[in-house]
């Protein structure tokens, strides 16, 4: 357990060294919720079921958050650590690999609770934002379930990626069309019907569907934890195939 927290601890700190990882991370979010924030409002509508603009936003942001890390810090910082040899010289330590590896995973998490944190606390302060009763307890186990399911995927990038730079790359092409088209980045209610029944194929879309039930009206999706838990049971099984140690 202790090599667990020292290696948790380490990549930590080594992410908070990042700023343009970060910046995607934890201020970007926060950044576009302030910025449609102030020109929307966020004063209640009866054609919204009584909340505002920003308050349906949320979920998607918090998306944003969880796919961010899932489809570009991981396999980006685990194709750098196999490309500089660094996977190579931890697995000849007597630390087991599985600890190496879920250490990762632990530091993302919180990386993904800290932007969740700061998002919410930006919009409770400057936004009005509202927390919906019963929702914003429940959502806490659907946030961790998505993550780990875009995490998995992360994992299965970084073993197939064989540079940083195609992980990058990759990673950014398969996301950030996801990133329009699931919700995440604006409404999906303002595209055309037939572009909102071919998102909803997209991994991310069932994770910004989840997060806006539960968030909105405090009930589990089925549909979308079935997907997302297809997903996570898939990338897991395929990234231990793919992933490489050197």
């Amino acid at each position: 357990m202790k090599p667990f927290l020292k290696l948790t601890y380490s990549e930590l700190k080594l992410q908070l060294r990042e700023p343009i990882g970060l910046f995607f991370t934890l201020a970007f979010p926060v950044m576009l919720m302030i910025l449609f924030g102030l020109i929307f409002g966020n004063e209640p509508e009866t054609f919204l079921g009584g909340y505002g603009q920003v308050d349906l936003s949320v979920p998607g942001y918090i998306g944003m958050i969880i796919g961010t890390i899932g489809m570009l810090s991981i396999p980006i910082s685990m194709a750098t650590y196999r490309e500089n040899g660094v996977l190579r010289r931890l697995r000849a330590t007597p630390v087991q690999s599985k600890s190496i590896l879920w250490s990762q995973v632990a530091a993302q998490t919180i990386i993904a609770l800290l932007g969740i944190a700061l998002l919410v606390i930006t919009g409770l302060l400057l936004l009005d934002l509202r927390l919906p009763s019963g929702g914003d307890v429940m959502i806490l186990p659907g946030i961790l379930l998505s993550a780990f399911s875009f995490f998995a995927i992360g994992f299965v990038l970084a073993g197939v990626m064989p540079t940083p730079r195609t992980a990058q790359a990759v990673g950014m092409a398969i996301f950030f069309p996801m990133l329009f088209l699931s919700g995440a980045a604006m409404p999906r209610f303002i595209m055309p019907e037939g572009l909102q029944e071919i998102a909803k194929v997209l991994p991310l879309t069932q994770v910004v569907i989840l997060l806006e039930d539960l968030w909105l009206r405090g009930v589990w999706n089925l549909t979308a934890v079935a997907v997302i838990t297809a997903v996570l049971i898939l990338g897991l099984i395929i990234s231990r195939f793919t992933f490489r140690w050197e």
